[in-house]
Parts: structure tokens; C-alpha cells; sequence
């Protein structure tokens, strides 16, 4: 039997190999399965893409920019000037290419703003949000002398804007009513379109609170305007030129007309606004100094008229032409109203003014679902047409209107008023003419 040599190391280099043999595999091993992981956790991103992190781009179309008057110097103390922090505000918003630029007015700052001018177009839609408070100089005593007296806020050749907020905008005309020079308006839009006005306070203005004049798609919605009974001139708001008007929801007291409409003035909405005091909501006046007036489609719908000087009211100077057409007073309540349903043909301001045989015509107008009470120094109604171009196509129903005080119900007034009476009406409105009178068609040119 053939015997191994005893050697005392063999079995240590025996033990080693088998252990560096094993250690090699196992490192094979691990290195394989790692490589396979690997590949693994590709497949899985692939499949599944994460949505990738865009880039910061502070001019990002999608964005938008919020900037405070304040980082541009604006104090807002209600004594510093802050007019120049406003004017770098709305030039930096205006230049920006995002989405939307907005220049925030902070709660509880009062910020004092001399007569301005805000100029378009901009590179985007703009956002004023009045938060804080904004006011002009106090008086004319603090005017300064190379300001214009006739306006204070102008946004002029806006495409795109909002104003809004629930700040306060204080025109602080208390000083201007007794003078005898025409003071400035306080809001103003001039040439502009697609614009808003939500949810602000807007007090005492010198003449008109807002005007818009020559603009096109304007959405006025939950505003507050307010001004003594007594305060001359200082219509809510006043639209002349303008197309495409929506105003909505909103409360105004004052001292001359809630809403006006001048000249050239189509598509208007008018709708659940309590007015008064005042002098109601009107179209006019028109065709002062023998001027042409167009005004077409305009309702008013869905109101509150209380304690003003009139409800309803259409008024033309004699010597004018145009039109006024295509008109509907809808759902009207009245409150010891004087006047709450008139048009005024002969419209003057002093007692020395002179007939005239041109007039603007009045056609296709619709009084529908007014009721109330009425003031009894006037009739409650009163249709007072020219002598030469009469009123024609006036179509009343669902009339009811009381007096205010008494028992007594006065008649209504008529002038060569032409009509037809869908309803019976309270009071009766027996002096309204049947039919189209022949002198209409010699008066065609007139029209719009």
C-alpha cells in the first residue's frame, strides 16, 4: 500500500487555496449581480420617466409677476409724494414679458399720487390690486400749478388690465365742489380694451368717479361708489364712445347720474345696481352744441332706484341728431322716486334756451316690469318728445307705480309721444299716440 509523505504544510496551503478560490468566486459573484442591478434600475427610469424640473426663467410666459410700490420707494404714509415709485412700478410691470404683471397696492398704507398718466401697450396683461388706499393732493390748494386740473388717474391705450382690490381709491373733492372751474376726474380709461374693474371702494371724486371714453369690452363688477347727495357733477360712472359694457353688482351713491351713457356708446349691460341718492341711471345728455349722437342696445335690468331725482331717464338737447335706439328698462324697483320714467327732448341747463326743429331721434325703447313708489312733485312718468322728430316704438308693460305720499295718483305726461301699451299700467297712460307719425321718415338722416 503506497503511503504519502507526512509533510507538516500541507494542510495549511491546502486550507489557503480553497480559501482564496472561494473568495475569488464570491467576488465574481458580487460583481455580476451588481452589473445586473444596474441594468435593472435603467429599465425601470425608462419606462417610467420623472416629469424633468424647468428651468427658473424669470420671463417665462406661463408666469407671473407680483410687485410691491414699496420695493420701488413708494412711502405710502398718505403725505410722501409717492407718484415716480408708481410710475417705475407700472413701467417695469408694463415692459415685463409674463403672463401676468401685477403691481399690489398693500393693505394699510395710504399712498398720496399726483395727477398721472399710465401709458400702454404693454407686453402683457396688466393687474393694479388696491389693497391700501390711494389718494390725490388735498385740494387745489396742493395742486401743483403745472399739473392738469382736469383729470388725476389715466390709463391710456391699455390692451388688457385689471383694477381691483379692497382697497379704497379717496378723490377727496370736497375742496373742488364750490369752485367754479370743472375739476378733475378721478379714474379715467382712454382708448383701451378688455378691461375690469372689481370689488373696490371709490369715494368723494371731484367730477366723474370713472370714466371710460373711447374703450372697447369693459366688465365693472362689485364696486362701491359713494359721494354726497349735494356733490356736483360726480356721476359713478360715465361711458362715452365705448362698446361692449358690462356692469354688474354693484352699489352707487351719489350726487348726479349712477351710471351715464353718452354718445357712441353700443352693447351695454347694465344689471342688479342700487342707485341712489342721485339722479338715477340715464342716457345722455346728447346732442349738445347741434352735436350727432349714437347710442344703440343698451338694458338695464334687475335694480334698485331709490331717493333720486330720476329713475329711468333719456335726455337730448334740442338742435342735436343721431339716435338713441334698441333700449330696455327691465325689472326695475323704484323708491320715492321723482321722475322714475322720462325722456327729456328738451334737456337745458338755463333758462334762455331756444327752440330748435333737429333733434335726436328716440325709437324702440322698452319699459317692462317697473315698479314702486314715486316722488309726487313729479309725474311718475313723462315723455316729453321733440316737436319736429317725436318719439316712436315705446312699448310699456307691467307698470306700477304709486305715489310715495297720499292717495292721489298723477297722470302721466306725454308730447308727441308714440307707444303701444302691452299691459295695463298704474297709472293709466292714456296720452301715449298710436302708430308711426308721417314726419319720422323726413327725419331719416338723422339716424344712425
Amino acid at each position: 500500500m503506497f503511503r504519502m509523505k507526512h509533510s507538516p504544510i500541507s494542510p495549511l496551503a491546502f486550507s489557503t487555496f480553497f480559501l482564496t478560490l472561494f473568495l475569488l468566486v464570491q467576488a465574481r459573484h458580487h460583481s455580476h449581480t451588481k452589473h445586473k442591478h444596474s441594468h435593472s434600475h435603467k429599465s425601470s427610469k425608462h419606462s417610467n420617466p420623472a416629469p424633468p424640473t424647468p428651468p427658473h426663467n424669470e420671463n417665462n410666459n406661463n408666469s407671473s409677476v407680483v410687485l410691491d410700490v414699496r420695493t420701488f420707494g413708494a412711502i405710502g404714509d398718505g403725505k410722501t409724494d409717492d407718484t415716480e415709485s408708481f410710475k417705475m412700478a407700472w413701467d417695469t410691470a408694463c415692459q415685463s414679458e409674463s403672463a401676468v404683471n401685477a403691481i399690489l397696492v398693500p393693505q394699510g398704507f395710504s399712498f398720496l399720487i399726483q395727477s398721472t398718466i399710465f401709458t400702454g401697450p404693454c407686453q402683457s396683461f396688466m393687474v393694479l390690486k388696491v389693497d391700501g388706499t390711494l389718494m390725490p393732493p388735498d385740494g387745489p390748494e396742493y395742486w401743483p400749478k403745472n399739473n392738469s386740473r382736469h383729470q388725476w388717474l389715466v390709463f391710456y391705450r391699455i390692451n388688457g388690465m385689471s383694477l381691483e382690490g379692497s382697497g379704497l381709491i379717496d378723490g377727496r373733492g370736497e375742496k373742488w365742489w364750490d369752485l367754479p372751474c370743472k375739476p378733475h376726474k378721478a379714474i379715467r380709461f382712454f382708448m383701451s380694451s378688455n378691461l375690469t374693474v372689481h370689488g373696490l371702494r371709490i369715494k368723494n371724486s371731484p367730477q366723474f368717479h370713472f370714466r371710460f371714453d373711447g374703450c372697447k369690452n369693459v366688465h365693472i363688477e362689485s364696486i362701491y361708489i359713494t359721494a354726497p347727495k349735494l356733490s356736483p357733477n360726480t356721476d359713478g360712472i360715465h361711458i362715452e364712445n365705448t362698446d361692449e359694457v358690462k356692469i354688474y353688482n354693484s352699489v352707487i351713491s351719489n350726487g348726479d347720474d349712477c351710471v351715464s351713457i353718452g354718445s357712441g356708446c353700443n352693447d351695454v349691460d347694465i344689471k342688479n345696481i342700487t342707485c341712489g341718492p342721485g339722479h338715477g341711471i340715464s342716457i345722455g345728455s346728447l346732442g349738445n352744441h347741434n352735436s350727432r349722437a349714437c347710442v344703440s342696445k343698451v338694458v338695464v335690468r334687475d335694480s334698485l332706484i331709490k331717493m333720486t331725482d330720476n329713475g329711468v331717464r333719456i335726455k337730448t338737447w334740442q338742435g342735436g341728431s343721431g339716435s338713441v335706439s334698441g333700449v330696455t328698462f327691465n325689472n326695475i324697483h323704484m323708491v320715492s322716486v321723482r321722475n322714475p320714467i322720462i325722456i327729456d327732448q328738451f334737456y337745458c341747463l338755463t333758462k334762455d334756451c331756444t327752440n330748435k326743429t333737429s333733434a335726436v331721434s328716440v325709437s324702440n325703447i322698452i319699459y317692462t316690469n317697473i315698479r314702486g313708489t314715486y316722488d309726487i312733485r313729479s309725474p311718475p312718468m313723462r315723455f316729453a318728445c321733440s316737436d319736429s322728430v317725436p318719439c316712436t316704438n315705446l312699448t310699456l308693460s307691467e307698470i306700477e307705480l304709486l305715489p310715495a305720499e297720499g292717495d292721489i295718483v298723477h297722470d302721466p305726461f306725454c308730447w308727441n309721444a308714440y307707444g303701444d301699451l302691452e299691459t295695463l299700467t298704474i297709472p293709466p297712460v292714456s296720452c301715449l299716440l298710436e302708430g308711426t307719425p308721417q314726419s319720422v321718415s323726413d327725419f331719416d338722416i338723422t339716424r344712425c
